[in-house]
Parts: C-alpha cells; structure tokens; sequence
C-alpha cells in the first residue's frame, strides 16, 4: 500500500507500506531496515524501487541512523545510515529524506514556497523529546516560514493498539500535566492505552502550520499493508529487537 497525504502533492512525497518489495519471509515484502538480517540485495531492490518513484535513484536518498531521540541534521549530501539523527531538513532539489518505521510515527514537512523539506522520526520518546519541534525550528532558521509548511503524519500505532504501563503515562504528565487527555484506560488499572497521532496532531496546530494531515492508518491492524513491530512481537516473530521489517515514508523538493 502506497498512502499520499492530501495536504502534499504526490510527486513530492509517498508514505510507502509492506508491499511491493523483492524481500521474503519475515520481512516481506518492501522491507527497509538496515539493521534487519534481511539480505542486503533485498533492501538495496527495495531502496531502489523507492526512489524510482521520483524517477531517482538511490543515491539520491538520506537515511539516518535512527533512536529516540531530538537530534536533527541539516543534510545537503545523499547518504544511508552515516548520519545519526531521527529529523533530517534539506534545501537541496533531488533528495529523497526517508523515515523508517514499524509503528512509530512518521511526520513529513513540506514548505514549496521557500524550498525546504523535512521529516520526522517520532516514537513517543521522540515526539516527547521534541523531534518535531526541532525538525520545524531547522527548517525556518534556514529559511521556512511556519505558515508555509505544511506537515502530513503517516500510518503508527493508533491509540486503541497502543497499550502502555503507568511509567510511560508518568513521563508524559511529569512533561505536562495536560498529556492526560492521550491517555484511556486499558486492559487492567495497570495499563493505558496511548494516542500517539492525537499528541503530534495537538503539538503541531500550537505552532499554526499552513496545514496538518493525520492517516489514521493503524499498522498494528493493518497487516498485509504495514509492518508493526508490536503485532510480530505479540506474534513470537521477533528474535532480536533490531531484526524486523520497517517502511519507508519519504519527501523531496
């Protein structure tokens, strides 16, 4: 499944899914993580298919090196997994900024006035963090205007799949006491179940974007068409916390 935002034209940007890859098996079929003990011709097929969606090539995508974390490069030069960061922004015509993920949230930003593009990795420790704040505040100190930017959030976990413990809660209320309102009770009084898409979507209309666009897509369900690294947890699939298959959301001038 390939899923455009309505609020970016497609030829600049495309949140890919699971299918439509040469990978097999577990990670069948559009698999992307480097880190995964896919065969490393598979991904480098799969990347290729990718980028011949903007009649590019490989060469032209950015691929970081993800975690959890707020960090955000400024990047002029094509690259996969040299740069450690989870927000990337360019100026730069022709490259491809890709975002892996597997339940996490992917956020695309786009500003075709001034020229500039980036894109966010945001888990919840991210998205708490402020990887989209810091990935919004790169684009305007090189010369985005933030009503000009218009931001689209890809398919994650959504909050009905998303069951957390009370730590994770705490976290958020010790950030503001006001996070309670993503938070509904889950199985048991131990439990939560976590709206991750609601939080970004609240975190971006307080800094007034020219427009923001939420898939809805949860990929814990939607088996078939994203990958979930919770619903092949729950499933037994995962041996290695680093080897599992992730979609690409990517974005380019």
């Amino acid at each position: 499944m390939r899923y455009f935002a309505p609020n970016i034209l497609p030829r600049h940007h495309c949140f890919f899914g699971a299918d439509g890859g040469v990978s097999q098996g577990l990670y069948q079929s559009l698999n992307t993580n480097l880190k995964s003990t896919d065969k490393k011709e598979n991904i480098s097929q799969n990347l290729d298919i990718i980028a011949k969606h903007y009649q590019l090539q490989q060469q032209n995508m950015i691929l970081c090196r993800q975690g959890v974390t707020n960090h955000v490069e400024f990047v002029t030069e094509p690259s996969l997994a040299k740069i450690t960061a989870d927000g990337m922004v360019t100026n730069k015509p022709d490259l491809i900024l890709g975002i892996r993920t597997a339940d996490c949230a992917p956020v695309l930003f786009f500003d075709e006035v001034d020229g500039i593009i980036g894109a966010a990795h945001a888990g919840w420790r991210g998205a708490l963090r402020g990887v989209i704040e810091n990935t919004l505040q790169t684009m305007i100190e090189h010369g985005a205007k933030i009503e000009n930017i218009h931001a689209a959030i890809g398919s994650c976990l959504q909050q009905p799949s998303f069951e957390c413990m009370d730590d994770m809660r705490q976290a958020f209320l010790q950030d503001n006491a006001d996070n309670f309102r993503w938070f509904e009770k889950g199985a048991d009084d131990k439990h939560f179940q976590f709206n991750l898409e609601g939080y970004i979507v609240h975190k971006l209309e307080k800094l007034k974007l020219g427009s923001i666009s939420a898939s809805g897509i949860d990929t814990f369900k939607a088996e078939g068409e994203f990958f979930s690294y919770r619903r092949y947890c729950k499933l037994g699939l995962i041996e290695v916390s680093t080897d599992f298959p992730t979609q690409l959301s990517t974005i380019k001038l």
